[in-house]
C-alpha cells in the first residue's frame, strides 16, 4: 500500500478518524488462487489473477458500525426502514432525528430461536449496489467517521460524487483519498463465482455444482455437517417447518453452516441471501445464490436496478491479494502523519 503518497493533512485526518472511532469493522478475507483457471461450460469464472474475497457476507453488526460512523444525517439513504420492520430479516433500529441518528442491531424475531442466529452476525439485507459501493468506499478510506462526502462514502473505490443515473460507475484505478489501489470493492461476477464454485488446486480443476464442494444438492439442517445451506428444501432451515411466518426470522449467522465452505474457504455462497451486483453492470444483476422466503430456486440471471433494495439482497466485498489489518493501517497512518509533521516542520521557513 503506497501510503507515502498521502498528503499530510489527509493522513492526519484519516489517523484522527481511526483513533477516535475505537471499534473497527474487521472484515475477514480469504485468498483465491489458481490464476488463469479454465472457465466453466458456460464461459464463466475464469480469473487471470489472484485476489481475495470476503469469507462471509457483510453482517448486520458491520453495517450498523458503518451507519453509526457516517449516517447521522444519512442523505444517501443508507438505512432502509424495512431493516427494522421486516421481521423475517430485521435487523437494525434507528433512533433520534436527522443529524443525530443512532443505530443498533436488533432481533432476531419469531417464535423459533436458535443459537446460530444472533442480532449482529446475520447478513445485512435491504441494501442496493450503491449502499454496497459506499460501504466499500468507507472501508477503503480507513473507516472514517463523519458526514457522507468525498473522503468517507462518496469516493474511494468508486466515484459517486457526480453519479445521477445510468450505468453504475467503474472501480477507480486509484483511490483519490490514499493515492493507492482501493483496498475493498464489490466483486466481479467471475470473481464471486470462482471463489464459490471452482474446485481449486490447479487451472483445470473443474467446477462444483454447489458452493459447498458438492455436486449433490445441499441439505438444510444447521450445523457442522458437510454440504448444508440455509434455504428451503421442503422445510426452512431455521424453523424446520414448511409454512412461512412473516413474523419469524429466517436468517442464520454467517458461517453457521461451518462444515460447508467452498474450496477456498468462503461460506454461504449457496443459500443465505442473494448478493448484490458486480461493478460495471448497469442492470444490477445479482450473483448466483438462493433466496430466503421466496421460491428458493437457484438464481442464474435475475436483473435488478442498482438502486433497488430487497429483503433478500445483501453483499460481500473483494480485495487485492494483500490487505492490511485495521490496526496495521492505523499504525501506518500514525507513522506517516508523525513523519510528515516532522518533515513539514523542518521545511517551514524560519
Amino acid at each position: 500500500m503506497k501510503l507515502a503518497r498521502l498528503t499530510l493533512p489527509l493522513a492526519a485526518a484519516l489517523l484522527t478518524a481511526t483513533m477516535a472511532r475505537g471499534q473497527l469493522v474487521n472484515y475477514e478475507l480469504v485468498p483465491v488462487g489458481d490464476p488463469g483457471n479454465a472457465a466453466d461450460a458456460n464461459g464463466h469464472g475464469d480469473v487471470p489473477y489472484e485476489y481475495r474475497l470476503g469469507k462471509y457476507e457483510v453482517t448486520i453488526g458491520q453495517y450498523t458500525t458503518f451507519l453509526n460512523a457516517v449516517a447521522k444525517a444519512d442523505p444517501n439513504n443508507l438505512y432502509n426502514v424495512n431493516m427494522a420492520t421486516d421481521l423475517s430479516i430485521a435487523g437494525i433500529a434507528r433512533a433520534d432525528s436527522p443529524g443525530s441518528y443512532t443505530y443498533s442491531a436488533i432481533g432476531p424475531f419469531g417464535d423459533v430461536q436458535i443459537p446460530q442466529a444472533s442480532a449482529a452476525n446475520r447478513p445485512i439485507t435491504y441494501v442496493n449496489w450503491f449502499d454496497a459501493a459506499r460501504f466499500a468506499n468507507w472501508m477503503s478510506n480507513g473507516q472514517p467517521t463523519g458526514a457522507q462526502g468525498p473522503t468517507t462514502t462518496e469516493n474511494g473505490a468508486y466515484d459517486l460524487t457526480s453519479w445521477l443515473s445510468g450505468p453504475v460507475p467503474a472501480i477507480n484505478a486509484t483511490n483519490p483519498n490514499t493515492g493507492a489501489m482501493p483496498l475493498y470493492r464489490i466483486p466481479t461476477l467471475n470473481e464471486w463465482y470462482k471463489a464459490g464454485y471452482y474446485k481449486g488446486g490447479g487451472v483445470s480443476a473443474g467446477w462444483w455444482a454447489y458452493a459447498t464442494q458438492s455436486d449433490t444438492r445441499p441439505g438444510s439442517t444447521i450445523g457442522s455437517a458437510s454440504n448444508r445451506a440455509n434455504y428451503n428444501d421442503g422445510v426452512f432451515s431455521v424453523t424446520q417447518l414448511a409454512v412461512e411466518d412473516p413474523n419469524q426470522n429466517y436468517l442464520t449467522n454467517v458461517g453457521a453452516f461451518s462444515g460447508s465452505p467452498s474450496a477456498y474457504g468462503t461460506f454461504d455462497q449457496w443459500g443465505s441471501v442473494v448478493e448484490t451486483a458486480p461493478h460495471g453492470n448497469s442492470n444490477g444483476e445479482p450473483l448466483p445464490s438462493e433466496q430466503i422466503g421466496t421460491n428458493f430456486t437457484k438464481i442464474t440471471s435475475y436483473a435488478y436496478e442498482p438502486t433497488q433494495e430487497l429483503s433478500y439482497l445483501g453483499f460481500r466485498l473483494a480485495a487485492p491479494v494483500a490487505v492490511p489489518e485495521p490496526s496495521t493501517y492505523a499504525t501506518a497512518l500514525a507513522g506517516l502523519a508523525c513523519g510528515g509533521y516532522s518533515m513539514w516542520r523542518r521545511r517551514k521557513p524560519a
